[in-house]
C-alpha cells in the first residue's frame, strides 16, 4: 500500500508535498520521495525512511517549482531497497515521473513486451517503474513534438489497454502539467480538489481526502474508474474516460483497515463505515451469543476503536481504552519480517492492568491476519488479570492473499488460511472469536453509496475481479511473499547496494 500526492500551484510546493505525505504516512512508512518542477527542470529527492528522515532542511530548498508529486510507500515484494523508492523517473518523452499505489497482475507479460517490442529497459523489480514506461511508451508512439492533452488522453487509453490490475496513478510531465488517472475497477482511492488562491485556482491530487483537508483545498471527487485528470501547468482543469470497460469495485479492505477515519472514499465515510461495522457486529454477537458474559470492550488501537465504541454502545456494555500505544512504532501489519513484527508488538502497547483484572474482556480489532499480534495482545491481556479474553474482529476471516497493492502474506502465513474460526481461536488462544460476516461487511460499507453494486472482498472470499489470478499466480505470489523469500531478497539487495 502507497500513498501519493500531486500539486500545481501558483508557488512552491515543496512544502505543501511534503505536508500531504506526512498525513498520507499511514499507507506506507517503508520510503518517501518528492520531485519538483521549476522551468522544465525536475527536482527529485527519495530515500529509504519515514517522511521526517527523509528530507533535511536543505533538501527541501532544492525542490523548486510550481507544481510536483510525492509518494510513500510501503513493499509490496518484501524488499527494502531504496532503489524502489518512488517517484520514478524516465527522459524519453518529454521527461515523465511517476508516483503509483496498487499493484499490476500481468508485470511478467509487460516486462517482455517492453524489452522486445518497445525496446525499454526495466531496472528493478517494481511494477511501478513498469507502468510508467507502459505510459512512456503509449505516449512516445503517438510521434508528436508537441505534447497536447488529448496525446495524454491517448496514452492513458492505451495504458488500460495493456495493464490489469490496481492502479492509481500520479504521472507529471515536465513542463506540461500533472496527469492523475484510475484503473477501470476503481480498486486504489485517489481523489481531486481545488483551492482559491489570489493568483487562481490550484489543484491537488491524493490518495485520500484527509490529504485535501489539511491543505486547505476542497475535495471535488473521486476520479472515477477507468478516468483521467490533467492539469496544466498554467493551472487549468482537463477530465476524460478513458477506459472502454469500466466495473466500480473499490478494495473493501481500505474502510476496514488502511485508510484514515477522517476520510472520505468513494463518497463513503471510512468513519462512518466502521461505525456500522461495529453495528453489525454487535448484532451478530446479540443473534449468536444472547448470553453473553461481555463485563468490558476494549480496542485494539487504532482502527478499531470506532467499531468498538459503537460495538459497547450497542450492547450496552462497558467501552474502556485498555492499552496505551507507543506511537513511534511503525504499524506491524506493514513490517517485513515476522521477527521484526512480534518485536515491535511488545514495544507498540502496554496494557493498564486495572481494566482487565478480574473482568470477562472482549478485545476487539480491525481484522486479523497473521494472528501474530492478536495472540501476544490475547496473553498481554491474560498477564495483567483478565478472566476471560475474548476476541472480535471486525472483518471476516482473512484466508487469501490481496494481490492488488496489500502486501497481505503469503497464504500459508494467514492465520484463517485452511482453519475454521474455532480453529483461529484456538490458534490466538482466545476464549470465544467472533468474526463479522461478509455479507454484513459489504453492508456496513456499501450504505454510505449504494451506487456502488459491489466491492473488491478477494483476501475474504478468493474472487479476484480482474478475471487473471488463478492458483497459479496465486502459488507464485507465495513463492515471492513468504517470509523466507523476503529475508533472502532484502539480504541481496543490501549486499548488492553496498
Amino acid at each position: 500500500m502507497c500513498g501519493i500526492a500531486g500539486i500545481v500551484s501558483h508557488q512552491n510546493v515543496n512544502q505543501e508535498l511534503y505536508d500531504a505525505l506526512t498525513v498520507l504516512q499511514h499507507r506506507g512508512q517503508d520510503a518517501a520521495g518528492i520531485v519538483t518542477c521549476d522551468q522544465g527542470r525536475l527536482f527529485l529527492r527519495k530515500d529509504n525512511g519515514l517522511t521526517r528522515d527523509v528530507f533535511t532542511d536543505a533538501q527541501m530548498m532544492k525542490l523548486k517549482g510550481n507544481m510536483g508529486i510525492a509518494h510513500v510507500r510501503y513493499p509490496t515484494a518484501g524488499c527494502a531497497s531504496s532503489a524502489e523508492a518512488q517517484p520514478f523517473y524516465v527522459n524519453s518523452p518529454f521527461g515523465l515521473t511517476l508516483a503509483h499505489n496498487g499493484n499490476l497482475t500481468n508485470t511478467d507479460e509487460l516486462k517482455k513486451a517492453l524489452f522486445v517490442e518497445d525496446q525499454r529497459h526495466i531496472n528493478t523489480d517494481s511494477d511501478s517503474e513498469v507502468l510508467l514506461n507502459v505510459f512512456a511508451h503509449e505516449l512516445q508512439a503517438l510521434g508528436k513534438l508537441r505534447l497536447t492533452v488529448d496525446d495524454v488522453f491517448k496514452a492513458v487509453s492505451g495504458v488500460h489497454r495493456r495493464c490489469r490490475g490496481a492502479y492509481a496513478v500520479i504521472v507529471m510531465i515536465a513542463g506540461f502539467g500533472i496527469l492523475g488517472f484510475r484503473d477501470p475497477h476503481g480498486i486504489r482511492p485517489v481523489v481531486f480538489g481545488e483551492r482559491k488562491s489570489g493568483q487562481g485556482t490550484e489543484f491537488m491530487i491524493a490518495s485520500e481526502s484527509v490529504a485535501l483537508d489539511v491543505l486547505g483545498f476542497e475535495l471535488i471527487r473521486d476520479i472515477e474508474p477507468g478516468e483521467a485528470v490533467f492539469i496544466e501547468a498554467s493551472g487549468k482543469l482537463h477530465t476524460q474516460q478513458c477506459s472502454d470497460y469500466v466495473d466500480h469495485c473499490p478494495c473493501i479492505f481500505e474502510y476496514v483497515y488502511f485508510a484514515r477515519p477522517d476520510s472520505i472514499i468513494d463518497d463513503i465515510s471510512v468513519y462512518k463505515a466502521r461505525l456500522r461495522m461495529g453495528e453489525k457486529l454487535a448484532e451478530k454477537i446479540r443473534r449468536v451469543w444472547p448470553d453473553n458474559d461481555i463485563d468490558v470492550v476494549i480496542p485494539i488501537p487504532d482502527t478499531s476503536r470506532t467499531a468498538a465504541l459503537q460495538m459497547a454502545n450497542l450492547l450496552g456494555v462497558k467501552f474502556r481504552e485498555g492499552f496505551i500505544k507507543n506511537r513511534y512504532i511503525g504499524r506491524t501489519f506493514i513490517m517485513p519480517g515476522q521477527k521484526k513484527r512480534e518485536k515491535s508488538v511488545k514495544q507498540k502497547l502496554n496494557a493498564i492492568g486495572l481494566e482487565f483484572e478480574g473482568k470477562n474482556v472482549l478485545l476487539v480489532d480491525d481484522s486479523v491476519v497473521r494472528g501474530t499480534t492478536s495472540a501476544q495482545i490475547i496473553q498481554m491481556a491474560r498477564d495483567a488479570g483478565a478472566k476471560k479474553v475474548y476476541f472480535a474482529s471486525a472483518a471476516p476471516p482473512v484466508r487469501y492473499p490481496n494481490v492488488y497493492g496489500i502486501d497481505m502474506p503469503a497464504a500459508s502465513e494467514l492465520i484463517a488460511h485452511n482453519r475454521t474460526e474455532e480453529e483461529v481461536c484456538a490458534a490466538i488462544g482466545a476464549d470465544k472469536m467472533i468474526y463479522q460476516d461478509l455479507d454484513d461487511l459489504i453492508e456496513a460499507v456499501r450504505r454510505g453509496n449504494t451506487s456502488i453494486k459491489h466491492f473488491d472482498t478477494s483476501c475474504f472470499s478468493k474472487i479476484y475481479i480482474t478475471g487473471d489470478v488463478d492458483d497459479n499466480y496465486l502459488n507464485r505470489m507465495e513463492h515471492l511473499r513468504n517470509d523466507g523469500a523476503q529475508t533472502k531478497r532484502n539480504a541481496t539487495n543490501f549486499a548488492v547496494e553496498i
